[in-house]
């Protein structure tokens, strides 16, 4: 009997090491370095933060990356993950081909769409060939703030949505055909099926969905610093600006901890607005 009880402690046991290893203790060990300065507690770390230079521009420039970037990824997966639950044929080979950004890192989908949308690149091969521009153009120069921002965008999207549509299509498996199949024989058209239906049903695979890519979008680094270097200022970039450049491990701790809370405060509020009734819990 004691044997019994103690067994799902050891089988947990590894899992609870490697957390605590891992996470546990680099976060206790951030948090302390974010909130001493000389060894004594203080704000010194944030003051810093906040006066720094790009500080306003790198929270403008992340949020509105979040708030362009994933609507537009929702949505696109969705229609992918809907597409894909209507082939009767080669799925499995059009689902592995949606899915290819996966297996690319993201400092590698930076520097792929750096050749796409540079001066010499094969976008404005393209545009120079069909003659709607005379010469180079550089779409990912600071003095064109309107194209950076939509190339850095265009990037994120073409890397992560397929993590979306994965978890989309995982939940669409879930669903019951007989609830669809039945309002059709009522009469529901396609488009009421998805908005009645399927929608609703796929709410927590869309709480999930939007809590793992939302975490992901407010610590985009690697793609915006391929594009743009620090032509424009994102939260995790200035992190790792203040932490390699400017050698300060405090400020850096300062701007880790504000991302960690613009974070969790992004999960509560999907926590509780996607929250699914009890009866549709399975």
């Amino acid at each position: 009997m004691t044997r019994s009880r103690v067994l799902p402690y050891l089988l947990i046991g590894p899992a609870t090491v490697f957390l605590v290893l891992l996470f546990v203790v680099p976060l206790v060990q951030t948090i302390a370095l974010a909130f001493t300065d000389n060894g004594e507690a203080s704000l010194t770390n944030f003051r810093k933060m906040v006066g720094d230079l790009n500080f306003g521009l790198s929270i403008s420039n992340t949020f509105l990356l979040v708030l362009a970037v994933i609507p537009l990824q929702l949505c696109l997966a969705l229609t992918m993950a809907m597409m894909v639950q209507k082939l009767d044929k080669g799925r499995d080979l059009v689902l592995w081909i949606m899915i290819i950004p996966l297996g690319i890192s993201d400092l590698a989908a930076g520097l792929v769409w750096l050749t796409i949308l540079q001066d010499r690149g094969y976008f404005n091969t393209v545009l120079n060939m069909l003659g709607l521009i005379d010469g180079p153009v550089n779409w990912l120069s600071y003095e064109s703030p309107v194209s950076l921002f939509v190339g850095v965008m265009l990037a994120e999207i073409w890397r992560a949505t397929a993590i979306v549509v994965v978890i989309l299509i995982s939940g669409l498996q879930l669903i019951p055909k007989e609830y669809s199949e039945a309002a059709e024989v009522f009469g529901a058209s396609s488009w009421t099926r998805f908005r009645k239906i399927t929608l609703p049903l796929l709410k927590p695979s869309i709480q999930s969905a939007l809590i793992l890519r939302t975490v992901l979008a407010f610590e985009v680094f690697a793609v915006v610093y391929a594009l743009s270097g620090r032509n424009f200022p994102v939260l995790v970039g200035e992190a790792y600006a203040w932490q390699h450049v400017n050698q300060n491990n405090g400020v850096a701790a300062a701007y880790a901890i504000l991302v960690m809370v613009i974070s969790l405060a992004a999960t509560l509020v999907y926590i509780r607005t996607l929250r699914t009734p009890p009866e549709m819990q399975s």
